[in-house]
């Protein structure tokens, strides 16, 4: 159905500028519907797809501090579960066992001086033994070994590294019978009692996320099984490809039921914007240049005013904020607006058209009476001329 066009005048356009004027029969056959704009509050539930990481948090190397060979594998697969505490390996260090026998050494000498009457004597046994045992603690030899060699005297050939924190087992490198060097990573354990998940959001809903905003989460192979946790992070940087934000999440794993590598479906419950102007999205008229709502003055006449906008609602709640352009109370159109942007259109071109028409008709005016008045000063001077022959 063609749109029915009101003739713009000059007169018309002074009064009511920018203002689109259409039949009222043709709005009512066109089914235009509107709303009106509120003052309410703003809320959304951020739905994202997630997928489950370790917590960097909670990720332990285990690094021998002595060279040595490894003499026993006490874990030797990946994968396989570890409580704290564990033992995991043991190494045999020939410095290892030099500074035991050190240590022993020192142990005498402190008991053979401290009945010196001398007090340098008494205070360099100490010394010696304290420099000898802090060189054991530097290699993590723990207290239990250390008074377990002092109360049986007897220098053990390898030590045991164990486990820090219960968990998995992500790598091993260390081999039954090979050497391997102070520093070189022997096993990485991850505890699993915590987990990140990595959500990626679109840019729009990035402002509606704040940390320690409670998160739910649900998996494919357990439905109706919710999962809760918190917002920990939003990242700062942005997918230029996908125009979204990475945001991390942390729930607690008991069970264990979440596994690294698993993509989730998480909601992010975010906070409501309190007592803020508000219109349906459908109602905005976005041309890339600004963005523009009609607003109804009834008898068939719509204004279009150009408005800012706020924060967006998200994918499940259809309004959004107004900072700047309309008032609550007033009366928006929410569809067939492209119809009125081309009316509206229309009438400025009809305008500009009017008024060029118009400036023409003045510079015809004008140019008419210059040369009027160059005509008659040019009469005035053949007059004078002639009257001058005849006084002649």
């Amino acid at each position: 159905m063609g749109m029915d066009l009101v003739p713009v005048y000059a007169d018309q356009a002074n009064s009511s500028e920018g203002m689109v004027k259409i039949n009222p029969v043709v709005v009512q056959n066109m089914n235009v519907r509107t709303a009106t704009v509120q003052q309410k509050d703003l809320s959304t539930t951020v739905s994202a797809v997630g997928k489950v990481e370790y917590d960097e948090q909670k990720l332990f190397n285990v690094n021998p501090k002595v060279s040595g060979w490894v003499e026993q594998l006490h874990v030797d697969y990946t994968g396989k579960m570890v409580q704290r505490g564990q033992p995991l390996f043991s190494i045999y260090s020939p410095e290892l066992v030099t500074t035991q026998r050190e240590y022993l050494l020192a142990l005498k000498t402190r008991d053979k001086v401290g009945s010196s009457s001398f007090e340098q004597i008494r205070g360099g046994g100490n010394s010696l033994l304290e420099a000898t045992r802090k060189r054991l603690e530097y290699w993590d030899i723990p207290d239990s070994e250390i008074k377990e060699l002092e109360q049986s005297g007897e220098v053990k050939k390898a030590v045991t590294l164990k486990s820090p924190a219960t968990g998995v087992v992500l790598h091993k490198n260390a081999v039954e019978g090979e050497f391997i060097k102070s520093g070189t990573p022997a096993y990485k354990i991850a505890d699993l009692s915590t987990v990140w998940v990595q959500a990626s959001v679109y840019d729009y809903e990035v402002p509606w996320i704040e940390e320690g905003q409670p998160a739910q989460m649900e998996l494919s192979y357990q439905p109706g099984k919710t999962y809760r946790g918190t917002v920990a992070y939003v990242y700062p940087s942005l997918d230029q490809k996908t125009r979204t934000v990475q945001v991390r999440l942390e729930f607690l794993n008991p069970n264990l039921d979440l596994k690294p590598g698993m993509f989730t479906n998480v909601q992010i419950e975010t906070r409501p914007k309190q007592n803020i102007t508000v219109i349906p999205n459908e109602a905005i008229i976005r041309t890339g240049e600004r963005n523009m709502v009609f607003v109804v003055k009834g008898e068939g006449q719509f204004e279009p005013r150009e408005v800012t906008l706020g924060m967006e609602g998200g994918r499940r709640n259809n309004d959004i904020e107004i900072l700047e352009g309309v008032k609550p109370g007033e009366e928006i159109v929410t569809s067939a607006q492209f119809l009125f942007d081309s009316e509206s259109r229309l009438q400025e071109a009809i305008q500009k058209m009017l008024q060029q028409k118009t400036s023409s008709s003045d510079e015809e005016m004008q140019d008419k009476d210059i040369s009027g008045g160059q005509m008659n000063h040019e009469e005035m001077s053949e007059d004078t001329t002639d009257h001058s022959n005849m006084n002649m």
